[in-house]
């Protein structure tokens, strides 16, 4: 069974998002409902209004589109069809198409979304959840998907990139798949594991294409529907907010406001809005659009338009309009029948930027939910923690933190020098009572030998904690051990590790295990014990 920390104990969540989490008064203005289940009926009535029924058949009509050459789960397949009706809505999180998934967090963000779906429909069974994963196909940053981690291993995807990546060739994998390959054990497992890998990448043909076949492998079983937003059908419905922003550059603006209120509050800001936050998209190449006097021009090329051009291009081809990180919300809540978004911190954070920017286009601002987080240990590292004498708690501390806090516990001699240093204070209580009776002069001088001496004090401590460090260097080595074991890198395991090292050992039941575990609306950080 998980264990869990708040997220403000762990020490790897900003203050801006744990604020957030406390439902701290001065952060209201930046949200609509907190994610909690009484407020998701608020949040139907709420979207029922701004939700038309052709964007609904849009919707529809793009996604069995997009399964064409798919082979979709009955489960998949039901939700598809559950989006015909009125009373069925999304909950939805996005993630870029990193190689093999990338970081673990992946799975987490997924399944949370799959097990809030399901939470709803016990809750309110008058209504249909469907849980979306919205594909990043028209991000453009390579080098942050070209890679995954296994075993301290960085398995990378060497190719001169440019466009959107959803569009780039899988051509060049079958090396990837290679080295990876032979860093696997020969388990049935891992077996798994290479069919899954060589038959997303090496037998389609982009990498869009690649991560909708291995999204529906892992998660196809549990409903998922897996959207590319790069749709000329579904942009097509987007357009009326495109053409807003190339006319009036209302993004830009409402983001300013609240990113400068945010900013007042002490918190720092996640994104900053462009003056047009748009990209032009076409084969290799996605370039931003900026006005420069009366032409629209898209940079670093020699594309340009005069207002009237570029609103004829966007009525033609809207597709070739692609919203950045500030725009892109506004689309997928604009497309989709959607309750909920489902991210990161850092994703949040920018989120709660752009909520007078919804108010402003009359479009339902959704509740946001923190995603699922979680430290994954064997029972054999669970053991040895209890036996080190150390908490869950413990190792989410700096390690310095960490080696100072174990030191003083299992030191036989007493590495606090509070005592003492009371004693030397109010031992020279008499002393300023002296220095009332003569001048200031000899009241400064008593108060900077008292500081001389308590610094003497601290000064000490610190030797006899280093002293003590050396002296219990060996088990304080293992207790280092247990730390890098399950925070590589002094990270966050999450952020790191790919979902392969751990399916090498735990197979099929891995996603099982996590998603009887993770319980999205508890908002709390989970510690899951694995059995191999």
């Amino acid at each position: 069974m998980a264990d869990c920390i708040a997220y403000q104990d762990t020490n790897y969540f900003s203050s801006f998002m744990t604020d957030y989490l406390a439902q701290k008064e001065s952060l209201t203005d930046f949200y609509e409902h907190f994610p909690k289940l009484e407020n998701f009926k608020k949040q139907v009535d709420l979207k029922q209004k701004n939700y038309s029924v052709s964007t609904r058949k849009v919707l529809v009509n793009s996604l069995r589109e997009q399964y064409i050459n798919t082979q979709i789960s009955a489960k998949s397949q039901e939700n598809i069809e559950l989006l015909t009706q009125e009373n069925t809505f999304t909950i939805t999180t996005g993630h870029q198409l990193n190689l093999f998934t990338g970081p673990l967090y992946f799975l987490y963000k997924i399944i949370s979304t799959i097990n809030l779906t399901e939470e709803l429909k016990e809750r309110y069974p008058e209504q249909n959840f469907v849980p979306v994963y919205w594909m990043a196909t028209e991000d453009h940053d390579f080098e942050e998907i070209n890679f995954f981690n296994f075993e301290q291993h960085k398995i990378q995807w060497q190719k001169e990139a440019s466009g959107a990546v959803g569009d780039l060739s899988t051509e060049g994998l079958e090396e990837v798949f290679k080295k990876f390959s032979i860093l696997l054990n020969d388990s049935e497992q891992s077996a798994h594991l290479k069919s899954l890998f060589k038959k997303a990448y090496l037998e389609h043909h982009n990498l869009t294409e690649a991560t909708r076949y291995l999204a529906n492998e892992l998660f196809g079983i549990y409903g998922l529907i897996i959207l590319d937003g790069n749709d000329a059908a579904l942009k097509k419905e987007f357009s009326p907010y495109v053409k807003n922003e190339l006319l009036h550059q209302i993004s830009s603006e409402e983001v300013g406001e609240t990113s400068k209120k945010i900013n007042e509050l002490g918190y720092k800001i996640q994104v900053n809005p462009r003056e047009i936050n748009l990209f032009y998209l076409k084969e290799n190449l996605r370039e931003r659009i900026v006005k420069e006097d009366e032409y629209y021009i898209v940079h670093e090329t020699n594309i340009h338009f005069t207002e009237e051009e570029i609103l004829t291009e966007l009525k033609n081809h809207p597709e070739r309009f692609s919203p950045n990180v500030i725009m892109r919300p506004l689309y997928e809540e604009v497309v989709l029948p959607n309750l909920c978004y489902i991210g990161g911190g850092g994703e949040l954070a920018y989120w709660l930027q752009l909520k007078s920017y919804f108010d402003k286009e009359k479009i339902s601002f959704p509740i946001l939910l923190l995603r699922n987080s979680a430290l994954l240990m064997s029972e054999k590292q669970i053991h040895k923690t209890k036996k080190l004498g150390l908490s869950f708690e413990d190792l989410f501390l700096k390690q310095e933190d960490l080696i100072s806090k174990r030191t003083k516990e299992i030191s036989a001699i007493e590495i606090d020098f509070s005592a003492q240093k009371e004693q030397l204070q109010q031992q020279f209580k008499d002393m300023y009572a002296l220095a009332q009776q003569t001048d200031k002069s000899f009241h400064g001088a008593v108060a900077a030998q008292e500081r001389k001496q308590l610094n003497g004090l601290d000064h000490l401590e610190k030797r006899l904690l280093k002293a003590q460090k050396r002296k219990l260097k060996d088990e304080l080595q293992r207790v280092v051990h247990i730390q890098d074991e399950v925070f590589p890198h002094q990270s966050l395991q999450e952020r790191s590790i790919n979902f392969s090292e751990f399916y090498q050992t735990y197979g099929q039941d891995l996603i099982p295990k996590l998603k009887k575990e993770l319980k999205p609306l508890d908002l709390q950080f989970s510690i899951i014990s694995l059995t191999e």
